[in-house]
């Protein structure tokens, strides 16, 4: 059987999703706890690949089994072996062509920024921080430039083994909730480092560093040298991963509202 699982995590104290040596890990963390289960080896693919520190609300992963259990093991058992830190929250069997990476049409994230003098002591992991005040109208304007499809060199890590830096952005929205920015970002696929990237340019627009347009500029040069530092991963959430309906996958779309939860 293909069983494909919905995941949330507080990646804070994780370097990353990805199996690596010495390293802690999301995927590490959940193989060991589905093998617990399966009572064989597994290898979890994921949608997308989270940085460390970064969080997720709705990743979706997908792995082979030969055993036998009833679907709501695969929930509750595997929770009992992981960390309070990672959840299952739903569990689906899917035909053998499903792939959660490559299976996947769009992909969301949001990214949660306080914007205050001093930072916030109880959200240090969970959000961004900045501490001049940011122009929202100017934000929102920068990031309409970012829709639609584009080379986005300048916002792709140097490490990014993507085979081309064009993606389509369908959605890029910046609204305010209290000393908050909140962040709305949807594409058929993001680069490694490239939502971070993109909210370090619209920070400096929203201090004044620059126009609204100079967002225009950077997607036209292709340089990530001449763009702005890379920003924290602790105010990143990956929210949801859109799959045709042929897949009978549970809607996620309840996720976007837990960033709005945290404040």
């Amino acid at each position: 059987m293909k069983i494909a699982l919905g995941l949330s995590y507080d990646g804070t104290n994780f370097s990353g999703w990805q199996s690596q040596p010495a390293a802690c890990t999301v995927q590490d963390a959940l193989e060991l706890a589905i093998v617990k289960i399966a009572q064989h080896p597994v290898r979890v693919h994921a949608a997308g690949r989270t940085d460390a520190g970064v969080h997720a609300t709705g990743q979706v992963i997908h792995f082979q089994t030969m055993s036998m259990r009833p679907i709501s093991a695969w929930v509750r058992g595997v929770n009992a072996f992981l960390p309070a830190t990672i959840r299952v929250e739903w569990a689906h069997e899917v035909g053998d062509e499903f792939h959660a990476r490559f299976s996947a049409y769009e992909r969301s994230y949001q990214y949660l920024l306080y914007n205050a003098p001093v930072s916030s002591s109880l959200m240090a992991t969970k959000a961004g921080w900045f501490h001049l005040p940011l122009d929202l109208l100017a934000m929102s304007e920068a990031a309409s430039y970012l829709l639609g499809e584009h080379d986005f060199s300048a916002f792709r890590a140097s490490e990014c083994q993507a085979k081309t830096a064009v993606r389509h952005l369908k959605k890029a929205q910046v609204r305010a909730v209290d000393q908050y920015f909140i962040f709305d970002f949807s594409a058929n696929a993001f680069l490694q480092h490239q939502v971070r990237n993109m909210i370090g340019a619209l920070v400096y627009i929203g201090k004044g560093a620059h126009p609204p347009v100079y967002m225009q500029d950077l997607l036209a040069q292709r340089d990530r040298n001449l763009a702005p530092p890379t920003f924290s991963p602790h105010g990143l959430y990956l929210t949801e991963v859109q799959y045709d309906q042929k897949w009978g996958l549970p809607s996620v779309k309840s996720a976007s509202k837990s960033i709005t939860l945290l404040i």
